[in-house]
């Protein structure tokens, strides 16, 4: 040890035990702040409110950073602080309960309970105070037909490819029990809901996997069916969880997911493929990306980490989807035939030209992507 870092060592050592005195106190102050978050709620719970307000969050937001500003700190950093702060906040309130919605509802049945998304919403169901059934595609007809003979609900939660054939094997249920299922394609499986059914009838679709630990600011696509006034409290209900909510047609709902889901998949597998077949190591190629090129690895990399068969049916769920892909393959060789030629006025003049389309979105892109990767770089 050099003479110079021997005189370091005790400032360095007397400034660090400040360092962990004040960490300790951040600790103190992070268990305190939970706890009254506890009490919120708790209060939320007892009034019928969500865990998720919006502009709430919004208003702290601002104030802190403003509040940052005038002490001489990063406002970015207060801001994702907070923010990782709320993130637990709102899974630590998750299960304080919620006000239940519909207090006279029968009993809810989720058809393929068992499984991870089925889970998650009996669980949240439960949460709410309701009295939660599962049964699953391949029990007794005798026992589904006892489990959904005094129903209020009915929640088929079945892979994509099954959905149609369990609605159509499902037993007569009571007049007034709301029939909904969980999938990412609508028009056929509405179609059937509507068919099999004639009391109420609503489709949902989780924008999210089942693995989230709260649905706070989670999307749930909501495609009407029949008797909107009869599911209102299931869709008041999925807010009170904290969820975004937006209501659409079941043939605009299928357009958008061709474009939302089942293109990127598609997109996503062959570059994984093609990654998977250059002959280069994945290491090496992690090694040398910065924040931006591994974010976008991961990305990639966690769809492989997933259900084979769930992505295909996603995919392949709608027979628009083909045309779809055709239509961007299309493009794609477009767009190569201009690196064919060197035309660079041509990509510069197509680049501005999707510029436009994005507009203002590109700039509010491109700040949230800065903070994305501040945090995906503070926690590797």
């Amino acid at each position: 040890m050099t003479e110079g870092n021997a005189g370091a060592d005790q400032p360095l050592a007397a400034l660090r035990a400040q360092i962990d005195d004040v960490d300790s106190q951040i600790l103190d102050l992070l268990a305190r702040r939970l706890e009254l978050v506890g009490e919120i709620g708790e209060v939320k719970g007892r009034h019928g409110l969500p865990i998720y307000a919006p502009d709430r969050e919004a208003a702290m937001i601002s104030a802190k950073r403003a509040l940052a500003a005038q002490r001489g700190l990063s406002p970015d950093l207060v801001e994702d602080v907070l923010r990782r702060c709320m993130r637990e906040s709102y899974t630590h309130e998750k299960n304080m309960g919620f006000t239940r919605r519909a207090p006279d509802l029968g009993p809810a049945v989720v058809v393929g309970g068992g499984g991870r998304m089925g889970s998650l919403f009996a669980r949240m169901l439960t949460l709410s105070g309701y009295d939660v059934r599962v049964v699953e595609r391949d029990d007794p007809p005798e026992q589904v037909a006892r489990s959904v003979a005094d129903a209020g609900l009915v929640v088929v939660s079945v892979p994509i490819h099954d959905t149609v054939a369990v609605l159509r094997s499902l037993p007569p249920l009571p007049p007034g029990c709301l029939l909904v299922d969980l999938t990412s394609t609508k028009r056929a499986v509405m179609a059937t809901m509507l068919e099999v059914h004639p009391g109420p009838v609503l489709g949902l679709h989780p924008m999210f996997g089942p693995d989230v630990d709260s649905l706070a600011k989670q999307v749930v696509a909501v495609v009407p069916g029949r008797d909107e006034a009869a599911s209102r409290w299931l869709v008041e209900q999925i807010r009170l969880w904290g969820a975004r909510v937006h209501e659409l047609p079941a043939e605009t709902h299928d357009e958008l997911m061709g474009l939302i889901q089942a293109l990127r998949h598609f997109s996503t597998f062959v570059y994984g493929w093609h990654l998977a077949h250059e002959d280069h190591d994945l290491d090496e190629l992690l090694a040398l990306s910065s924040p931006i090129y591994r974010l976008e690895l991961v990305m990639v990399g966690r769809l492989f980490a997933q259900d084979a068969e769930l992505y295909y049916d996603i995919i392949t769920a709608s027979p628009d989807v083909v045309a779809l892909i055709q239509r961007y393959l299309t493009r794609y060789a477009q767009a190569f035939e201009l690196l064919l030629r060197g035309d660079r006025e041509e990509f510069v003049a197509r680049f501005r030209e999707i510029g436009n389309w994005f507009g203002d979105h590109a700039e509010t892109f491109l700040a949230e992507s800065r903070g994305l990767l501040a945090h995906a770089d503070a926690t590797r």
